[in-house]
């Protein structure tokens, strides 16, 4: 059997569990492709979710031990299973490994084929790599769950995160007016993505500022999540991706809310791709370290504030 350079756990917990070293080189199964990962993505708190360890999101099914983390990835398709369409081998591209799955933290990757989508031209692969989870989710929150129309005005909290900072974007790109949530320091890095305004959350009350809101996305949860409901109008929607919604909440104000969980989709990943090549969607990478340091970019995400993705670059 072939092997690979991966970074791996051979037992749940935090970055400290992480180890590079030699481990089997996958093969690809029915409608699978081996992708030559050139560059992947960390995420965080990744490490603490049940569907990193397990075969399901709810810590039920069955423990998958060693793992390999960082499960958005940016490569060159190497091989294919029976069954694949859509990709080709020697193609560029990108996208979202199911959380169930193991990651790109390594050389190769067997994966789904019809989750990946063609690299956009203007993006290198560590740029690539910093796009399928933040943008995906953005995308789903605003596109697919809010609705959101031109004309409309959309509250994003967190909006310096990895998701708020494509979010805050993708709402001015569909051509809504972007009221956001960040900390002063980060105020002219989301007005420059976007935002028609900023509200410093440390030292401002955002319902004291704003009202009459046709959409909310929360990725703070918490308190923020019970403020956010008196700033949207009657029949707005809140979409939260920090926690469930309390169904009483929407109900006393008249309001929809959703809570979900971002998943691989080829087509909306080909529509940011678009955005992307338009000019008008661009990923904010923080920091690039080679494989062997997967572990140290973990331990950086859970004690330094920061913008943007930090990416691991595989292959050059």
């Amino acid at each position: 059997m072939r092997s690979m350079h991966a970074v791996r756990a051979h037992a749940r917990g935090g970055p400290e569990v992480l180890v590079y070293e030699d481990a089997p080189r996958p093969e690809p199964g029915p409608g699978e492709v081996l992708l030559a990962v050139r560059a992947a993505s960390v995420t965080a708190n990744e490490l603490r979710w049940e569907a990193t360890w397990t075969d399901s999101f709810d810590g039920t099914g069955h423990a998958r031990l060693p793992v390999i983390p960082s499960h958005e990835v940016a490569g060159v398709v190497a091989d294919a299973g029976p069954g694949v369409a859509g990709v080709g081998i020697g193609d560029a591209v990108y996208g979202l490994i199911p959380f169930t799955h193991d990651g790109a933290a390594a050389e190769y990757v067997s994966l789904p084929a019809d989750i990946l989508a063609a690299k956009p031209v203007n993006l290198d692969y560590p740029a690539a790599a910093a796009v399928p989870l933040a943008a995906l989710t953005a995308w789903q929150a605003l596109v697919v769950h809010a609705g959101l129309r031109p004309g409309q005005h959309v509250l994003i909290h967190g909006a310096a995160g990895g998701v708020g900072s494509f979010a805050v974007q993708i709402a001015a790109a569909l051509g809504a007016r972007v009221i956001a949530t960040a900390s002063a320091m980060d105020a002219g890095f989301v007005a420059d993505l976007g935002a028609a305004e900023v509200i410093d959350h440390r030292t401002q009350r955002f319902e004291e500022h704003v009202r009459d809101m046709d959409a909310v996305l929360d990725i703070v949860g918490g308190e923020t999540q019970r403020r956010s409901w008196s700033v949207l109008r009657r029949g707005g929607v809140l979409v939260s991706l920090a926690e469930p919604i309390d169904s009483r909440e929407a109900d006393a104000h008249r309001a929809r809310g959703v809570f979900f969980i971002v998943e691989p989709n080829r087509e909306h990943l080909r529509q940011i791709t678009r955005l992307i090549e338009s000019g008008q969607l661009a990923p904010v990478v923080d920091q690039i370290v080679p494989l062997a340091e997967t572990r140290a970019a973990y331990e950086a995400l859970e004690h330094t504030h920061r913008r943007g993705k930090i990416v691991i670059e595989v292959a050059a």
